[in-house]
């Protein structure tokens, strides 16, 4: 199979971005955020964590979020203040200002998901259901994970087939890929396809794993491809590989188990080897893309993670010991970072 011939990041933008209006409906509404920064003048993140009670990992999501928008500008020492479009149209005392005309979200699901993400940073229920379990936790069920996992198969099948091409002439001489968390095998599969040389592993925790297999003898990629069960965080990872793919997998975490993942790869992938990320990043100075700010509200939402830039990222890799190699981007505003040890 090859790669597709269009980019399909304006089908998959209209999904990233389904819930990024009610968080914002949130900070107006029942916030006044805007208010008090203006009143403020100036705040840092810690100020403003502190003054609504909010914990960092969401905050920063909506920060984001406001300066992607050119709703507030951040300087060098990290206090954010309005903007002119912000003073005029989203400060409550402005005459200018649009907060009814979002009144009618002021208490959907999601609204009030978000107020409550703020405050204990901890994900929301799989589509705002009261009677349901957050993602993380529904993905140990087998119909919710058969029907997740298949999401994200038509989705990898573009992004892995480009980014498999991307990578080609790096992995000319690579042996094996452990793919972590790796879903479907869908990433797995393009890669083998485009590099004979290459086999792969997934390392997936039930029932994924078995989906993965299947999916594997679908392909017809039994030979190639294996599929080992565990647990990311407290098992440990296949040894011999000489590539690690983290393929929208960091998103899904907050910093601390971002780091943890890093290090498992160091600590086992073969001296030379290379990790390649891949997902939606930020800039560097976290002021856009705005595709990536409004899927990070999405991830903020269903995950305990968020979308992060690649400036956020290196210091981490660069303490577990690995040498920055390159970056690049795929497809639908998805990127790679590859390093080595």
């Amino acid at each position: 199979m090859n790669e597709p011939h269009t980019d399909p990041g304006s089908i998959l933008a209209y999904r990233d971005r389904q819930i990024a209006a009610d968080l914002l409906a949130a900070t107006i509404l029942h916030l006044d955020f805007f208010s008090w920064l203006d009143r403020e003048g100036t705040a840092s993140t810690s100020q403003s964590c502190i003054h609504f009670g909010f914990y960092e990992r969401p905050t920063d999501v909506l920060l984001t979020l406001c300066r992607a928008n050119g709703y507030i500008v951040t300087d060098e020492a990290g206090n954010h203040r309005i903007t002119q479009t912000a003073q005029e149209h989203l400060v409550s005392q402005s005459p200018w200002f649009l907060g009814p005309y979002y009144s009618p979200m002021k208490d959907s699901p999601f609204v009030l998901d978000f107020l409550e993400i703020l405050k204990t940073g901890k994900p929301a229920n799989w589509r705002s259901q009261t009677d349901g379990a957050d993602w993380h936790n529904s993905m140990l069920t087998d119909e919710f994970a058969r029907n997740f996992t298949a999401l994200m198969h038509c989705r990898g099948l573009a992004f892995g087939q480009t980014l498999a091409k991307e990578l080609s002439n790096e992995l000319a001489h690579s042996k094996c890929l452990l793919d972590v968390g790796g879903g479907s095998g869908v990433y797995a599969q393009a890669f083998v396809r485009k590099s004979p040389s290459l086999s792969a592993i997934i390392l997936e925790q039930a029932p994924v794993d078995q989906i993965a297999r299947e999916s594997i003898s679908r392909a017809g990629l039994g030979a190639k491809i294996s599929v080992t069960s565990g647990n990311m965080f407290t098992d440990e990872w296949p040894a011999h590989c000489d590539v690690h793919l983290l393929s929208n997998l960091l998103h899904d975490w907050d910093l601390p188990e971002v780091s943890k993942i890093i290090q498992k790869s160091a600590s086992s992938i073969e001296k030379g080897g290379r990790l390649v990320i891949h997902q939606a990043f930020l800039n560097d100075e976290k002021s856009g893309p705005i595709e990536a700010a409004e899927y990070s509200t999405l991830l903020m939402h269903i995950t305990q993670g968020r979308c992060y830039s690649r400036a956020e990222l290196i210091p981490i890799l660069k303490a577990a010991g690995f040498q920055i190699e390159k970056r690049g981007d795929t497809l639908a505003n998805r990127g790679y970072l590859t390093a080595t040890l």
